[in-house]
């Protein structure tokens, strides 16, 4: 942890999920593009393809990162069926059927599913101002909709295929949760070759037509970058302030897309646009600003992941001591003090 993210942690948290917000919200309108007349499965397993060849060119050094462990895979087949098979097939089917702007918009809802499932089974704490970022996300999401049904024109279908995709991707993302603190690379790499296996299987299964080669190459780099590094920033930023804040900030990804569609000539929104997008942004800065300190206490615990030792948590000793990142079995002694924090893997403690 660097030094201003101790003293700010939500800051380090919610920037990541913003960067991993904008990669996927570019990306829905590029789908919708670039996979048009293609079959749905086809199109998903391109895009897992290339989160895959991300996953892969990143892997760290086992001593640099927590490995995956066998334990770990049926949360990740979970993960492969929600987030890289259900998701991206109803997404891209639905983009296929409704208006990019319309589909972008759409996916503020995942941030909610997200939320909700991270309070219930991880027991996140939501305060005041996170319900408050919650609601201004919810009410901008709300006004961005209704922009698009005065609008006219949307096909009822591509929107229910959309709000399928978040489900899936808003379960997808409370699993995930268990895995923030493994490498993400390892999480990426094994997640998206899941999912484009079981894609590419059903696209042959179900005779989908090849695509076309600059079609597919596009796919593969969208994929790349707005499913591959999107994930991996998505899965630090867990790491960093638990799975509620990071999905309601990334609720800025559907802005972003919606505002790219719109650069490119889709002129089908209006002044609630505009609401609904300043009120989103007021949510995602509600969150980087958080500060949250109370004295608190740590139980005894013992856990792998990556850690440095100027964070004031890790004071066990090395014959050497590692001036990095560095990743390795450590126990933690029970302490009680008080320090800006958030709902990472060092503070599930209830309030």
């Amino acid at each position: 942890m660097q030094r201003g993210s101790r003293h700010l942690p939500a800051l380090r948290g919610g920037l990541l999920a913003l960067l991993a917000a904008a990669l996927f919200g570019i990306s829905t309108p590029l789908v919708q593009r670039l996979g048009a007349g293609l079959g749905a499965f086809t199109t998903a397993a391109l895009l897992y393809a290339g989160a895959a060849a991300v996953g892969l060119l990143s892997l760290r050094s086992a001593s640099q990162e927590a490995r995956l462990q066998r334990a770990d895979a049926p949360r990740l087949l979970a993960m492969a069926g929600f987030g890289a098979a259900l998701g991206p097939v109803a997404l891209a089917w639905g983009l296929q059927h409704t208006s990019g702007t319309s589909a972008s918009l759409m996916l503020t809802l995942e941030a909610l599913f997200t939320a909700m499932l991270a309070w219930r089974l991880y027991g996140e704490t939501m305060d005041r101002r996170v319900w408050a970022a919650m609601i201004l996300l919810l009410v901008g999401g709300m006004a961005l909709v209704m922009d698009q049904g005065l609008q006219g024109g949307v096909q009822l279908l591509g929107l229910l295929a959309v709000l399928l995709a978040t489900v899936a991707w808003g379960v997808d993302n409370t699993l995930s949760r268990g895995l923030a603190e493994r490498d993400p690379s390892q999480v990426v790499m094994a997640k998206a070759l899941l999912g484009a296996a079981a894609t590419a299987l059903l696209a042959a299964l179900s005779s989908e037509p090849w695509p076309p080669a600059l079609a597919a190459l596009g796919l593969l780099a969208v994929g790349a970058t707005g499913y591959g590094l999107s994930l991996r920033f998505y899965l630090l930023a867990q790491r960093a302030f638990g799975a509620a804040r990071t999905g309601s900030v990334f609720a800025f990804a559907p802005f972003i897309g919606a505002a790219v569609a719109f650069a490119w000539g889709e002129r089908s929104a209006g002044w609630l646009l505009v609401l609904g997008g300043g009120l989103m942004l007021a949510g995602v800065l509600f969150h980087l600003a958080e500060n949250h300190t109370h004295e608190h206490t740590h139980e005894p615990m013992d856990h792998e992941h990556a850690h440095r030792h100027d964070d004031g948590h890790h004071t066990h000793t090395h014959a050497v001591t590692p001036t990095g990142s560095h990743s390795h079995r450590h126990t933690h002694a029970p302490v009680t003090h008080s320090h800006p924090h958030a709902p990472d893997a060092h503070h599930q403690h209830r309030h």
